[in-house]
């Protein structure tokens, strides 16, 4: 394990692979990381290069478009599509995030159960007719870090003490959201307040993050109060810990503040997964061993939970 900024990379072939031995050694440091900083690297993640390229290739022909024209995939009640700059404001932020992203989860259909049981964020994405290819790139990369999130969750399990299929059984229809994220240069006489993404912590279990080689993502450090550079590394991608899954682990994972300034002087792309459980899957620190009268959390409902966070932060779910 060699770390860069105080951060691990985590090597994830032998996970991939199924190794019981590379998949405890990859628990061991991943419970360090989150139990400390709540950030990582991995490498050897199973995303192909190609794939990620491609879907780096159609966010920036993307986000080229006029505003007009993505206006016509503007973001939906199921959060999906194109959200506008200034359309998020994180909590306690005192100016919306300057950043636009795309934002897609699993393809149901109309008639799929969960979509006529209710479920919110969940139905068909949208999908701009002015660009076909968005969809073919866009649609590979999500399948391909589902992949990878299916075996990082086997070494977090492992890390918390339980058996490595134990969140499998929770993703059968996983609320996955992955965004392609786009941020201009920052404003060269910006205030202090105004961020690319203000700090905050993520909503949900674990969020997988492609990130181009601009810079600008910072992690509070838990220690110091400090931020410091999650600087790109090449082949990797950064691994945090989500509220949910904080809530999940009774805190012995951290889910840790962390912002975006981009002060590269030119565009910053981003490819975000939250890699979610199903939406209604139950949520307790009890089911990971932890005894009744020393949990911190009551049981909650995974989708419940998410969309109360996202209700809260994104001002197109205020206006509804």
């Amino acid at each position: 394990m060699t770390v860069i900024a105080n951060l691990p990379i985590i090597d994830m072939a032998g996970v991939r692979e199924g190794d019981d031995a590379a998949i405890r050694r990859a628990g061991e440091a991943i419970r360090s990381a989150c139990s400390e900083s709540g950030f990582f690297y991995i490498i050897n993640h199973g995303v192909p290069r190609q794939v990620i390229d491609k879907t780096m290739v159609a966010a920036k022909t993307f986000f080229a478009f006029a505003p007009e024209v993505k206006r016509q995939v503007a973001v939906n009640k199921r959060h999906r599509g194109w959200h506008a700059l200034g359309g998020a404001l994180m909590y306690e932020a005192t100016k919306p995030d300057f950043k636009e992203f795309f934002s897609i989860g699993l393809e149901l259909p109309e008639d799929d159960p969960s979509v006529l049981a209710g479920e919110a964020l969940r139905g068909p994405n949208q999908w701009p007719d002015f660009m076909p290819a968005l969809r073919v790139a866009l649609d590979a990369y999500y399948e391909e870090i589902g992949k990878a999130g299916a075996d990082l969750l086997k070494a977090v399990a492992v890390g918390l003490g339980i058996e490595p299929d134990f969140f499998a059984p929770k993703y059968g229809k996983r609320l996955q959201r992955t965004q392609m994220v786009y941020y201009p240069p920052h404003p060269p006489r910006a205030e202090a307040d105004q961020f690319g993404v203000a700090p905050h912590t993520d909503y949900g279990c674990i969020t997988l993050l492609h990130q181009d080689n601009s810079g600008g993502l910072q992690v509070r450090e838990l220690g110091s109060g400090a931020w410091i550079d999650a600087t790109p590394i090449e082949g990797s991608l950064v691994v945090n810990v989500g509220d949910l899954l904080a809530r999940w682990s009774n805190d012995r994972f951290r889910s840790t503040l962390h912002r975006v300034i981009n002060q590269s002087g030119h565009e910053r792309y981003s490819i975000a997964t939250f890699y979610d459980p199903t939406y209604g899957a139950v949520v307790d620190p009890c089911d990971l061993g932890i005894e009744a009268g020393a949990s911190l959390y009551p049981a909650v409902a995974a989708g419940e939970y998410i969309l109360k966070r996202i209700d809260d932060s994104m001002a197109y779910r205020k206006k509804a």
